[in-house]
């Protein structure tokens, strides 16, 4: 299969982002697009523009940006590079979880999408990268992934991790050094009001209940367990 046209790093940064805010919040705002690319709201209305002529996104008045089909095309693409680059840093190259981001952040870009496709095929297709999150394959499908937060779920709740955000090596670190990593299951004890902070009680774990910050348990999705 022959390589797709290449786009500029530019580009493909902001298909990502605001694939990744469509994914979190639903729409994905000028505001939220800044946040997320870490730069002033400024200087994405340009680029928005640009991204619009060129097909990739549509205007929703008074919301956002949408992608379009190409859009979706394009970030799947981008997302899963990034995510083939961070399962082989850590799985062939002894990455630690905490510093695969943003090594595959800066080679995603230069990566031939037949260089990952040999990656994933070494790797023997993984599904999902070392945070938890579903890697698309080749043809463009991505499992579907819970909107559901830990900072969302209810006292008396048990839920699975499914993934965490992977941009914060500090914030990887402190999960890790605490247990809470995809794939482990946990009680919802108690929610302390007005963004307070969140007791939880880890499955088979011998230290018992561990405290989360609001702004810590946002960044971890979970799923309630099957019955």
């Amino acid at each position: 299969m022959s390589e797709p046209p290449s786009l500029s790093r530019s580009v493909e940064d902001y298909l990502k982002a605001i694939y990744s805010v469509e994914e979190r919040d639903g729409a994905a705002s000028t505001s939220a697009i800044a946040r997320e690319l870490r730069i002033q709201p400024a200087s994405v209305s340009g680029m928005l523009k640009r991204l619009a002529e060129s097909g990739y996104v549509e205007y929703e008045r008074y919301r956002g940006v949408h992608l379009t089909e190409d859009g979706i095309r394009e970030a799947l693409r981008i997302i899963r590079r990034h995510r083939i680059l961070e399962t082989y840093l850590s799985q062939r190259l002894g990455y630690s979880w905490e510093d695969v981001h943003d090594e595959a952040e800066r080679l995603e870009h230069a990566a031939s999408d037949t260089l990952i496709d040999r990656m994933a095929a070494a790797l023997e297709h993984p599904s999902h990268d070392p945070h938890g999150a579903p890697i698309p394959t080749r043809g463009g499908d991505v499992e579907a992934t819970s909107r559901t937060t830990l900072a969302e779920v209810e006292p008396g709740s048990t839920v699975r991790i499914r993934a965490v955000r992977d941009d914060d090596p500090e914030r990887l670190r402190y999960l890790e050094a605490r247990g809470l990593l995809p794939g482990v299951v946990l009680t919802v004890e108690q929610r302390a009001p007005f963004n307070g902070p969140i007791s939880v009680r880890v499955k088979e774990a011998a230290e018992g209940i561990r405290t989360v910050g609001y702004d810590m348990a946002t960044r971890i999705r979970v799923a309630p367990l099957a019955p």
